[in-house]
């Protein structure tokens, strides 16, 4: 097995450093690093990227050993059919240490050609503190070290309108961009730089937000050998993503005239707004799973996958999608259905096995950021509410009891969430009445759902019949009843 590197692969010299970027983790490296290269494949573009490690203790030996180079595994289904592909990733033109080379990462700002700026620095990555200093070599904070890079940019160019440049964070949290731009200048007026810069931070410079959806699972220790036999290099920094691929960027249109990824046939999306795929995602992806969960794990199945491919789960999966979330969205309803498809072909990924009791992690939050929005839209656009969501929210009061058929379930939520179902439960006695009593507590439960849910028509009995039926037909006879 050969080492890999430029030399052993036969590949060319790095591209020009055009693109800065902070963290090399498998996500950037599966999701950016790999859409840029395929991008330069296609179109001839010679994109370089400085890596930079954003935390003292990433310094990617082995990766610079390999100059910069290393494979992405593509592995899952894309229109039903299995995609199993290997890429070889050249985009990554060096890789900086800024702890040890703080020098050298500040005069990396005096390169003219460097235009984008990509960051993956966690969710607690992009925030301000005034314990940064102006004089630290380096300063805490992801932000502080990107506001003296930038303040010697500004400095070196005499503050060029034209020497500005494209962020574009993956950051998971709302409005990144707009929260990293915050940051800086925060930065600046912490530390008196003058106005001049502050102008030019926000006037030639670009902060886009960002919307990133791609399944990264990575591989393990233990399959690595493996793989890298099957490849014939020993590649350390091997990754895997799931076939889908999906980049929604927020910004101006000289963004995409910049930065055309979408022209190498890439999942990319540019908006002025990205809110309508944030809601597609979260109600679809997020809602899907969310719903399913309780359901299919009562029902005695373990996985997602397992859960979509079953006659009868997949079906109430199928319906919920496309019966009663989709329509309470408003993107085109080709889009929606291409994505909902898209969705169904990542659950049923034969290279990740993903157990429904590992996402049922903090369901009654996450049932009132995914799931019941579609339920109230569908209310007010429809007249009705919807079966199968309505009928997961059954389910998941019946999962909080804890237990099923004398075995525990594990559950893993705000203490507060569990005690209040559980109480609930314990003065319960399974009656028609006394479920009807439950129902109208927990619609009145406005610590979850923020709102009294009691006063939607229809929605006490709707939900009460359906705990009754759980009750006393058991979750599977339930479901195929309401199918």
């Amino acid at each position: 097995m050969k080492p890999l590197n430029r030399t052993t692969a036969n590949v060319r010299p790095p591209f020009p450093e055009k693109v800065m970027q902070f963290g090399g983790g498998n996500f950037l490296r599966a999701f950016a690093d790999w859409m840029l290269d395929v991008y330069n494949e296609k179109t001839g573009s010679e994109l370089g990227v400085l890596l930079v490690t954003p935390i003292g203790r990433d310094n990617y030996h082995k990766w610079q050993e390999q100059d910069g180079l290393y494979h992405v595994l593509t592995r899952g289904l894309q229109n039903g059919e299995i995609v199993d592909k290997t890429h070889l990733v050249k985009s990554i033109s060096r890789i900086m240490h800024l702890y040890p080379r703080w020098e050298d990462y500040l005069k990396s700002a005096e390169n003219p050609d460097l235009r984008f700026v990509i960051s993956n620095t966690t969710e607690a990555g992009i925030r301000f503190s005034p314990d940064d200093n102006k004089t630290d070599t380096p300063p805490n904070e992801f932000p502080a070290k990107l506001t003296l890079w930038l303040y010697r940019r500004y400095q070196h160019f005499n503050g060029s309108t034209e020497k500005g440049c494209i962020f574009i964070p993956v950051e998971l949290i709302l409005k990144n961009g707009e929260n990293l731009r915050k940051c800086i200048l925060q930065n600046a007026d912490n530390w008196g730089l003058e106005e001049a810069f502050k102008s030019w931070i926000q006037e030639s410079n670009i902060f886009c937000n960002t919307l990133v959806d791609r399944i990264v699972p990575g591989i393990s220790r233990d399959a690595l050998p493996e793989e890298m036999e099957k490849i014939g290099y020993e590649d350390n920094m091997m990754t895997q993503g799931e076939a889908f691929h999906f980049w929604v960027i927020e910004g101006p249109e000289v963004v995409q005239k910049e930065l055309p990824l979408n022209k190498a046939g890439l999942n990319v999306i540019f908006t002025d707004d990205l809110t309508p795929y944030r809601t597609r995602k979260v109600r679809i992806l997020n809602g899907a799973h969310t719903s399913m969960v309780p359901v299919g794990y009562l029902y005695g199945i373990e996985t997602v996958r397992e859960t979509v491919e079953h006659e009868v789960m997949g079906q109430f999966v199928h319906q919920a999608i496309f019966n009663e979330i989709i329509p309470t969205l408003d993107l085109p309803d080709e889009e929606l259905r291409q994505f909902a498809n898209d969705v169904l072909d990542r659950f049923k990924n034969p290279f990740i096995k993903h157990q429904l009791i590992s996402i049922s992690l903090n369901s009654v939050s996450k049932f009132e950021t995914r799931v019941l929005p579609s339920i109230l839209e569908y209310e007010k656009r429809k007249g009705e509410l919807p079966s199968c969501l309505v009928f997961s929210m059954a389910a998941l009061l019946n999962f909080y009891k804890g237990s099923q058929n004398g075995k525990e379930i594990p559950l893993k939520d705000d203490e507060q969430a569990i005690s209040f179902l559980q109480n609930l439960w314990s003065q319960c006695d399974g009656s028609k009445e006394a479920l009807s009593e439950l129902a109208d507590k927990v619609l009145k439960w406005e610590y979850a759902w923020k709102q009294d849910l009691s006063q939607i028509a229809g929605f006490q009995k709707k939900l009460t019949d359906y705990l009754l039926k759980i009750e006393q037909e058991g979750m599977q006879k339930a479901v195929e009843e309401i199918l």
